[in-house]
């Protein structure tokens, strides 16, 4: 069974909103074992928003539509699912009554417009909808089948629950399609996909590289009767990565980096504490993110001046002025203040350029230094990171997350 999704709105076109509810569809349809070819966005308008429809009915078995149900000018995709089905709309009276009634309940006048959502597929059904007011639509015509849903998630997501995935299901036949994410660090993305693309030429299950920011993923996707026969297709397959890859698979499906080093020092009862400087306490955040994080971290410093590095973490002036704030000597000395200021086992310091001004050419903006110390050892790595300012301060602490990744890995 073969989908499209077509979500309807001009402020999807503009950014002014996150197109979430595709991707929630997304994930229903692959569980029912029903592939999505195409997604496409299209605005408030009628000539292109009917030209996209008679595209993906005439591609696919099942098209969705996301938004433009309610009352209102701009909300044009019932009368243009409609008019692009071949179906005519009927007033449902039913429907019309209740909409008299929560208007009436509430005293608000109803207006003509609002009875729009009272109509439904001569060829199809109204999808109840208990948190707005206007229902969801089935239409079913030809073998051809067309869903629409309302955009607002409290509105979209019990429909897709209780109203079109037991529909679809009793209509796909049992397949459904799992998939597993691995997750790697250390390792390009070119190196990664030189390891498994042997396994890459699978058709069921599939093997896929998704290269993410310091990480790669590959996705084990397979398709199958049930959820236990497509499970025991991705296993091994997954199996296989490990072998390949080793110690630079550090987790799967949705547990970020952070989330695995904070596991993993958990496992090795090591604590933490971070000097952050370019970074601005983002290690902190992601790792304090993460759910029960306080049992290994202690706390950080946000040692942004030169000052507050000296009275703060103990880092010498003297360094500062002889090796400037950006440098090995300073980010291994602010690891070592984190360390010592919290008494934790492990420390981390990071300093840099995260633009866009600040730079030199012995210096650029990008430049960042990361440190790592512990008891017995203070070890440091300096990058050069290209992209805006919010992207080199990711990149950073997604570097020094790896370089703790590798230094608990050894203790596990």
């Amino acid at each position: 069974m073969k989908a499209e999704i077509v979500s309807v709105g001009t402020e999807l076109l503009l950014g002014q909103i996150v197109d979430t509810n595709a991707a929630t569809l997304g994930k229903a349809l692959a569980d029912l074992g029903i592939v999505v070819h195409r997604r496409v966005t299209v605005g408030d308008n009628h000539e292109r928003l009917l030209a996209a429809l008679h595209e993906s009915i005439a591609n696919a078995d099942v098209v969705f539509t996301i938004g433009g149900l309610g009352p209102t000018q701009d909300d044009i995709t019932r009368d243009v699912l409609a008019e692009a089905m071949g179906v005519p709309l009927r007033f449902d009276e039913a429907i019309g009554r209740r909409l008299r009634s929560f208007f009436g309940s509430r005293g608000l006048e109803l207006l003509e417009s609002q009875l729009r959502q009272a109509y439904v597929p001569t060829s199809g059904r109204a999808l109840d909808n208990p948190n707005g007011t206007a229902p969801g639509l089935l239409f079913e015509t030809e073998g051809k089948i067309a869903i629409a849903l309302p955009g607002p998630p409290g509105e979209f997501g019990p429909i897709l629950e209780n109203e079109v995935v037991p529909y679809l299901r009793s209509r796909s036949g049992g397949r459904t399609i799992r998939s597993r994410v691995v997750r790697i660090c250390s390792m390009g993305e070119a190196v990664v996909e030189d390891r498994v693309k042997d396994l890459m030429a699978s058709d069921n299950p599939t093997v896929a590289p998704y290269a993410k920011t310091g990480e790669v993923h590959l996705r084990v996707t397979a398709q199958a009767d049930s959820v236990e026969a497509a499970e025991a297709l991705i296993e091994p397959v997954v199996r296989e990565i490990e072998a390949r890859l080793g110690s630079h698979v550090y987790a799967y499906d949705d547990e970020p980096l952070e989330g695995a080093v904070v596991r993993m020092l958990r496992e090795a009862r090591l604590t933490l504490a971070t000097g952050e400087s370019c970074t601005g306490g983002l290690l902190a955040k992601r790792i304090t993110d993460v759910p029960g994080s306080s049992d290994v971290f202690l706390g950080g410093v946000i040692a942004y001046s030169n000052q507050a590095k000296v009275n703060l973490l103990g880092v010498a002036a003297e360094m500062i002025k002889a090796h400037g704030a950006v440098s090995r000597e300073v980010a291994e000395a602010l690891a070592v203040g984190a360390r010592l200021r919290f008494r934790s086992d492990i420390g981390v310091g990071i300093t840099g350029v995260a633009g866009p001004g600040g730079g030199t050419p012995e210096k650029p903006v990008g430049v960042v230094w990361q440190a790592i110390a512990t008891a017995d050892r203070v070890e440091a790595e300096g990058n050069v990171y290209a992209g805006i300012r919010a992207d080199i301060r990711t990149k950073a602490t997604q570097t020094a997350l790896t370089k703790l990744r590798d230094l608990v890995a050894q203790q596990v």
